[in-house]
């Protein structure tokens, strides 16, 4: 089920708030976890055994793990082994084998969230849950279920055991909801049907100008589309009572590529951080050691997204950047001297949406010709283009682009800090849940980019 959809906005919410606000303290985990199993089993009934099953056997291993004694000794690792081999198990065999057709919602999600819970045990910095109804709970929450932010256990444990919601924090939490609805809605779908227009003519036919707008839009769409996604999700957690972490940062306004990642998708660079980068070695064994495990990570960071061709030419492109700011461009990018501040901004701009592009399209003859369109001086394709065909979609989507220039910097935040407790905050969430639920009246079901991971 989609949250951008009138199913889940006008049926499924609505019930589940009730059910959810007039049970006892005490059950609300239990409404909870089966409340998400029902909202996962209205889109995905195929493989909602083995969301339970990434539930059962975490639960079962780690009370078995946390019982030992001496966590570097004895069954402690061995059962720390059997967890993560089923877990990471479960999604090769469903993500990479090919012996699968489909792709099980959130797997890539919910395996590496779950796998946190069971290493954070073994390590003894954090108990292992003796509810089963709790992890299930923690491990299933709607909100987040399917395309994150991956939450680890230690931040929600306490709220698991009791949480309150006010009229202030409903509010503020709806208000969230709206606005990652509309960012979702309002642009991503809509500045999408540029790229999608783009893709349908086909790449050997656009000029160069229109294969630059193609890649600034799919830039912008794929931001809006999951950064909507991770505010609705901190939306919906705080109507519940959870503190569901920024996944966002205003990543378009980094000075580096070092620094959009960490203000991008901030949960699944976190995960890497802790539980990869840092017990490799992370940069204190210099930097050929840095190198490497910089390689490590930007691997498996590609692989989680998928073993094709693209999404390994899209690592290796930003380990290429980063690298390379590791080496000296860094210390250039980060001069506060206006010109370094100015430079450093382009080259973000620049270099990130020519990353995506090859995050995009999946052909990889496909992208060598986007590619060439980009920068013609490397190559010519041989079809005539127009020209001036950009002029056309520039008049259809110029609005978009200066909505999503404007809200991709801290400017509208700050407005609505200012405004949020007035009228004028409340009326202008207002207009743009009435313009989303106008375009979803209008448009066909286009479910979030990341569902597809």
């Amino acid at each position: 089920m989609v949250f951008s959809s009138f199913e889940f906005l006008f049926r499924f919410l609505p019930v589940f708030l009730i059910i959810y606000y007039i049970t006892p303290a005490k059950q609300k985990n239990m409404i909870l976890f089966l409340g998400s199993l029902v909202f996962y089993t209205m889109g995905e009934v195929e493989y909602v055994l083995l969301l339970v099953a990434s539930v059962v056997v975490n639960y079962v291993l780690g009370r078995l793990m946390y019982a030992e004694r001496d966590a570097s000794k004895g069954w402690a690792l061995s059962l720390l082994m059997v967890a993560l081999c089923y877990d990471f198990g479960m999604l090769f065999v469903y993500k990479y084998s090919g012996l699968v057709r489909d792709l099980p919602l959130g797997i890539s999600f919910y395996t590496f969230q779950i796998a946190a819970y069971s290493i954070d045990v073994y390590r003894r910095q954090i108990p292992a849950e003796q509810s089963f109804v709790k992890l299930g709970t923690y491990l299933t929450m709607f909100p987040q279920l399917v395309a994150g932010p991956i939450i680890n256990y230690c931040d929600v444990k306490d709220q698991l055991i009791k949480r309150t919601v006010t009229a202030e924090e409903f509010e503020d939490g709806l208000k969230f909801l709206i606005m990652g609805l509309g960012a979702k809605v309002i642009v991503a779908d809509r500045i999408g049907l540029l790229w999608n227009h783009i893709r349908s003519i086909g790449c050997a036919s656009i000029s160069v100008p229109l294969a630059w707008m193609g890649a600034f839009a799919y830039s912008i769409e794929l931001y809006f589309d999951f950064a909507g996604y991770s505010m609705m999700a901190k939306g919906l957690g705080k109507m519940l009572g959870f503190t569901i972490p920024k996944n966002f940062n205003l990543p378009y306004i980094s000075r580096s590529i070092s620094e959009f990642w960490r203000r991008w998708h901030i949960t699944l660079g976190k995960w890497f951080r802790e539980y990869v980068y840092i017990p490799l070695g992370g940069n204190r064994g210099g930097k050929a050691r840095t190198f490497f495990n910089l390689f490590v990570v930007w691997v498996l960071t590609a692989c989680w997204h998928g073993i094709k061709p693209n999404f390994l030419l899209w690592g290796a492109s930003l380990l290429f950047f980063l690298a390379l700011e590791k080496l000296f461009l860094l210390r250039f990018l980060q001069n506060d001297h206006f010109l370094c501040r100015f430079i450093s901004h382009l080259y973000v701009l620049f270099v990130i949406p020519v990353t995506w592009v090859l995050f995009a399209i999946e052909d990889v003859g496909q992208l060598r010709i986007y590619l060439m369109r980009l920068f013609p001086f490397i190559g010519q394709t041989g079809v005539k283009v127009n020209t001036m065909d950009y002029v056309d979609c520039l008049k259809d989507y110029w609005l978009l682009f200066v909505i999503g220039i404007l809200f991709s910097t801290p400017l509208p935040r700050r407005i609505y800090r200012y405004i949020r407790h007035k009228w004028v905050g409340t009326a202008a969430v207002a207009v743009i849940f009435m313009l989303s639920v106008y375009y979803l009246a209008i448009s066909k079901n286009n479910p979030f980019l990341y569902f597809n991971f």
